[in-house]
């Protein structure tokens, strides 16, 4: 059996769906194929969907207990099992929902494993589907790690299927996972649970600026959240009282659990990408900036392109592929392509770490002539009245009065964040971005950006 579509996308997670969608607006037929038993993706399923229903239980405790002695007399205890079942019963919809909405608009659903026979070709079970453009968005997986005793470790999917949270948490990497969960088990585990973070570089979380990695790491640190950093990790040892895991210099650490939270690598190894003269490594796909493969009829997007791991990234490029597909069908060949220089991310400990363009290393290693305002331990009413006392804020500008990068430790960094993220989208000049936030709501943390802007105006 064979069949020839438009477009053929694969991956039904957040990409993929955005890209089907984007193709089948536009008139074109459209196939998806995916091979897990339950579509939607790691995002709504497994990642910052699934995981914000903890972190709305994590940020109810912590800002209560910050508030203790300053008006709150009974803190917030949280019940790690309801939050993980009121997870699961949003989460249990996601396959059909997503599978029924393909349907209701004509998008061919396919499920089986996808694998190149040619150029513009695929194998699914045993049928042999064709598409004048295909678009790969097959998301990543966990990183292999080379450790001996790597199968004890539990996924970021393990630990949030936890029937319970143990008190000695062992989180292996320093990135986005290790650091959210980490704050998630203090907050929502038992009263004296102690996590630590072991990091093989010289520092963690590499993405964001050192000096407000600095902060939050001391705010961690406070939680009971122990940082180690040039960490050479030889062995994960089970035992009858939990597990040991051993460095290159002998140290030995004890936990009741140990968690991977080293990174994600592409998910492209079954794909018989050679087979479509398409190039990839373990960091994903090489494209270009309209998403294209070096096979011009393959687009690819996601977290299985190598570039930057975020959901709406993701979004963002399966717009640009899906309108240089649609250009291409139609003739109207308009330039569409991804710019990543204002990709803002957000960290969701509590405080929240975030950050947008430049960090003021990135600037000093180039050379890059820049102005700074910075403070921390903000003692400002917005974090006063909620007994913060870790924010904290670094904002970067050129010698043209434009943003190059803002760093923000709050509890509302999202929204913060958000704001430096559409000035630097929209050229807007730190002065006419001061003038512009002079009638924000007030008083809350967006009308305090003119008091992180002011050292700034000329």
């Amino acid at each position: 059996m064979s069949k020839q579509y438009d477009a053929l996308v694969i991956g039904s997670g957040t990409a993929g769906q955005t890209a089907a969608y984007e193709l089948n607006r536009q008139g074109l037929t459209v196939g998806m194929v995916e091979h897990s038993q339950q579509p939607g993706g790691t995002c709504a399923l497994r990642g910052c969907q699934a995981k914000k229903w903890f972190y709305e239980g994590v940020e109810t405790v912590a800002r209560s207990r910050h508030l203790s002695g300053i008006g709150i007399t009974s803190p917030a205890f949280a019940s790690w099992v309801e939050l993980r079942d009121a997870k699961n019963r949003f989460t249990k919809r996601v396959p059909d929902k997503t599978v029924n909405g393909l349907n209701k608009v004509g998008i061919d659903f396919i499920r089986g494993r996808a694998r190149f026979t040619d150029r513009r070709s695929i194998s699914v079970l045993h049928q042999q589907l064709s598409a004048r453009f295909i678009v790969v968005a097959t998301g990543a997986v966990p990183m292999q790690l080379p450790i001996d005793g790597a199968q004890h470790m539990v996924t970021s999917t393990e630990f949030m299927e936890l029937d319970r949270l143990p008190r000695r948490i062992v989180f292996i990497g320093g990135g986005f996972i290790s650091f959210e969960f980490a704050h998630f088990a203090v907050r929502l585990g038992p009263t004296d649970t102690r996590c630590t973070i072991l990091e093989a570089g010289s520092r963690p979380l590499g993405h964001f600026d050192q000096e407000m990695v600095d902060l939050l790491a001391e705010a961690s640190a406070s939680e009971g959240i122990d940082i180690h950093c040039d960490v050479d990790i030889t062995a994960i040892e089970k035992t009858d009282g939990g597990f040991i895991v051993t460095t290159k210099d002998g140290h030995r650490f004890e936990s009741d659990l140990v968690v991977h939270g080293a990174g994600r690598s592409a998910d492209i190894q079954d794909l018989n990408l050679e087979k479509a003269s398409v190039e990839g490594t373990q960091r994903g796909i090489a494209v270009d900036e309209k998403m294209a493969t070096t096979n011009p009829h393959i687009y690819a997007v996601g977290d299985c392109a190598a570039t930057v791991q975020l959901a709406r990234v993701a979004d963002a490029e399966a717009q640009v592929a899906a309108a240089d597909i649609f250009g291409r069908v139609s003739g109207d060949r308009q330039k569409h392509s991804m710019d990543y220089t204002a990709v803002p991310s957000v960290l969701f400990t509590y405080p929240q770490c975030g950050m947008v363009g430049a960090t003021e290393n990135t600037l000093e290693e180039k050379g890059v002539a820049y102005r700074k305002s910075f403070d921390k331990d903000l003692n400002w009413p917005t974090y006063r009245r909620v007994g913060m006392e870790s924010a904290a804020y670094k904002l970067l500008a050129g010698e043209d009065g434009r943003l190059l990068g803002a760093h923000v430790l709050s509890d509302n960094a999202t929204g913060l964040i958000n704001t430096f993220t559409l000035a630097m989208v929209n050229r807007i000049s730190v002065d006419d971005l001061y003038r512009q936030s002079t009638m924000a709501p007030y008083p809350s943390r967006e009308s305090d950006i003119i008091y992180m802007l002011k050292p700034l105006i000329a």
